[in-house]
């Protein structure tokens, strides 16, 4: 069930964001490449912080297309970001999602997170998480920001079907794919990989330190855990997968996470819209059951 004291609007105060990416920004197109089954855009976000470089992939034709807010991860290679979307990592041996969702039907954006990738300049990690407290954030609310202005941008886009748009992400892409779909009722659906465990357990245990400052949000379990922030999505569609031998998913930290999110959409009569996919030994990396659920899962919540 949900936390009592655990809302939307107390996960937004408690990220530090005053103000929820509602209209899109300007996004200026830097070049476009053809990969025969879809279209690669490399683009701009000229938003008020700062531009924002993003890839987006459209399929041939009019549309509209079911579309996927892909959220790249973290692993400390800073310098991938986004080029995850083409070119994978290696907690994806499968390959890149980006090539597979185009070629399905989805229209993908994926934008750079700050200190990643092309926006390494803005600084290392710990730089912006602790001018971001200075200054009543957090940085963990600045990304979801940022991913919330690539939401308005699918939503406006003419191609896309603004009812069915998911997110989907590995390890910090898990994080941002489920707490930007707990914020915002724009997400259709979620799919997350290899993130989803409570922080208490996990700090008894040690095992926080594991995760990047980037997700640090102050006070949080004062309120609630991460199993609450995920139940604010209920009754939407929601895939979990996770590694029981990973070190970030342990079962002492992902089972009441998994039990309070089983509640929530108990409570709304919606269990059959949350769909989990554990692998006992697995660790921090995507297997090949994970592939095929995420792919049938996101074809049955948003049918492209």
């Amino acid at each position: 069930m949900r936390e009592a004291g655990l809302d939307r609007s107390t996960l937004r105060r408690l990220l530090g964001v005053e103000a929820w990416p509602v209209d899109p920004v300007p996004a200026r197109i830097r070049e476009v490449c053809d990969h025969g089954a879809f279209l690669r855009e490399e683009l701009i976000l000229d938003t008020d912080r700062g531009p924002i470089p993003a890839t987006g992939l459209r399929p041939a034709g009019d549309g509209p297309f079911p579309a996927i807010l892909y959220c790249h991860a973290h692993g400390n290679a800073w310098e991938i970001g986004r080029r995850e979307l083409m070119e994978g990592r290696r907690a994806l041996p499968s390959g890149a999602y980006g090539p597979v969702l185009a070629a399905a039907g989805y229209v993908v954006l994926c934008l750079d997170m700050t200190g990643h990738g092309e926006r390494q300049g803005d600084g290392p990690e710990g730089a912006l998480a602790k001018a971001a407290l200075w200054r009543g954030e957090t940085l963990l609310g600045r990304m979801l920001g940022d991913l919330a202005q690539g939401l308005c941008i699918l939503a406006e886009d003419p191609r896309v079907d603004a009812d069915r748009i998911g997110t989907l992400g590995l390890s910090m892409g898990a994080t941002h794919a489920y707490w930007l779909a707990a914020l915002d009722d724009r997400v259709a659906a979620a799919a997350h990989l290899c993130a989803f465990a409570d922080m208490g357990p996990l700090i008894a245990g040690g095992g926080h330190d594991l995760h990047g400052i980037y997700m640090t949000v102050p006070s949080l379990l004062r309120h609630g855990d991460m199993g609450g922030v995920a139940s604010l999505i209920a009754p939407r569609p929601q895939l979990v997968c996770a590694g029981l031998a990973d070190p970030l998913t342990p079962p002492e930290a992902f089972d009441p996470a998994l039990a309070r999110l089983r509640a929530a959409y108990a409570e709304m009569h919606a269990d059959e819209r949350l769909e989990v996919v554990t692998d006992g030994p697995g660790g921090h990396v995507e297997t090949p059951e994970m592939r095929a659920a995420v792919l049938r899962f996101l074809s049955e919540a948003l049918g492209p």
